[in-house]
């Protein structure tokens, strides 16, 4: 068997036995989870459903979302303790078949529901290690190779029970184990810290939105009191049209406005574009049927837009970005269902001439500016410490490929 590139050696200087390969039937046996009538779910005991696997690097029982209501037998049936895995039974691609999970909890138990399956262990091995074991290539590529079906891949206990894991000695999983946890907690610190940084900045942008906290003058003096403004006399609607030749943007919730071609969507824009928007660097565009969700931003270069969107350029003594930062608020929000026209949430939509009848208070353009360079600063804060736990998964992600061929 092809030996690790990254090895542990005992406390003694000495090496390792060579690892053995094993079938997970060996190690753990499988079972399918709990199918409760919907009226059981919501109370009761916490219970593992395929989220849980999916968004946790492991699993405790404080991060398990859902929860359901059984009697003892069931419980005890269907339980869920520190060392058992589990398992993703169903999805909708192959790689994601089979993806696993293991409970790290040593003082609660939970159970896990029918879209998920339990390996509960039988043999003595390291939880930590066996959760990095389940995750590496090799272990995946034998479950995806197996995973049947069309519409929705699934996977059994059978082909659960017939993966083949290398196993190192005990002593060396737990060498391997402590290692792995000792850089998941500064991981998991690294998130922490992101969240924290995060919820700063919402308590900021509220103190800063309701006028609770204010800015000062280079001088030291205070700016005007804000004014109560309609949308329009803050905006104008840009109604130019495509000529041909322009760059395809798109507006998302999340990123802004972004070229299309960065995009992970696919394009469904129509080859004759004439009837597109202009959006000059600048601008702010939105989504008409999705502007209460939050869909707009302001562009950072020149393009076009669907004619779904609407496309307006703030007036002298206004700055766009601050308003993109301001329209994202829950208020705002709020203003933006409820001028929106349409019978129900999917044919909502807030064309110019109601976007700008809106009413908010507005400060003037140096206060505006010094909120958005106070956003931007803690947005830069926030970017860094992703970008340091973006080197940290990597770190794992190389070291993870050399300790497991």
């Amino acid at each position: 068997m092809k030996e690790p590139k990254l090895r542990f050696k005992a406390d003694d200087g000495k090496g390792f036995p060579d690892w053995d390969a094993k079938r997970l039937g060996t190690l753990m046996s499988f079972k399918n989870g709990i199918n409760a009538s919907g009226d059981k779910f919501g109370q009761g005991i916490k219970c593992i459903s395929v989220m849980d696997i999916l968004n946790n690097p492991y699993i405790m029982y404080d991060v398990i979302k859902g929860s359901v209501d059984v009697d003892e037998k069931t419980l005890q049936n269907f339980l869920v303790e520190y060392g058992d895995a589990v398992f993703q039974r169903s999805s909708e691609n192959v790689q994601d078949a089979g993806r696993a999970n293991v409970y790290m909890d040593k003082e609660n138990s939970a159970t896990f529901s029918g879209f998920v399956i339990r390996g509960k262990r039988i043999a003595n091995y390291e939880p930590w290690f066996m959760n990095a074991m389940l995750n590496t290539f090799f272990v995946r590529k034998q479950i995806m190779s197996k995973a049947q079906g069309a519409q929705h891949i699934n996977i059994g206990q059978e082909i659960l029970s017939s993966v083949v894991v290398k196993m190192p000695s005990l002593p060396e999983q737990q060498k391997i184990a402590d290692f792995l946890s000792t850089i998941d907690t500064i991981i998991e610190k690294q998130r922490a810290m992101i969240s924290a940084w995060e919820e700063r900045k919402k308590g900021v942008m509220q103190k800063l939105f309701s006028q609770e906290v204010r800015f000062k003058a280079d001088d030291g003096s205070d700016f005007p009191d804000w004014e109560e403004k309609r949308l329009g006399d803050v905006f104008e609607e840009r109604t130019e049209r495509s000529v041909g030749g322009e760059e395809l943007l798109s507006v998302t919730i999340s990123q802004g406005v972004i070229r299309q071609s960065d995009s992970d969507k696919r394009n469904n824009s129509s080859e004759n574009k004439s009837n597109y928007k202009v959006v000059k660097k600048n601008d702010l565009a939105y989504n008409t049927m999705r502007m209460w969700q939050g869909a707009e931003g302001v562009s950072d270069f020149d393009g076009i837009v669907s004619p779904a969107y609407t496309v307006v350029t703030p007036l002298d003594g206004n700055n766009g970005k601050y308003f993109e930062i301001f329209f994202k608020q829950i208020s705002m929000l709020h203003l933006f269902q409820r001028y929106s026209q349409g019978l129900t949430s999917d044919t909502w939509n807030l064309k110019f001439p109601s976007f700008a009848k809106i009413k908010c208070c507005v400060p003037c353009e140096k206060e505006q500016n010094k909120i958005v360079n106070c956003i931007v600063l803690l947005d830069t804060v926030i970017q860094k410490q992703k970008e340091t736990l973006e080197k940290w998964q990597e770190l794992k992600k190389g070291l993870l490929q050399q300790m497991f061929v």
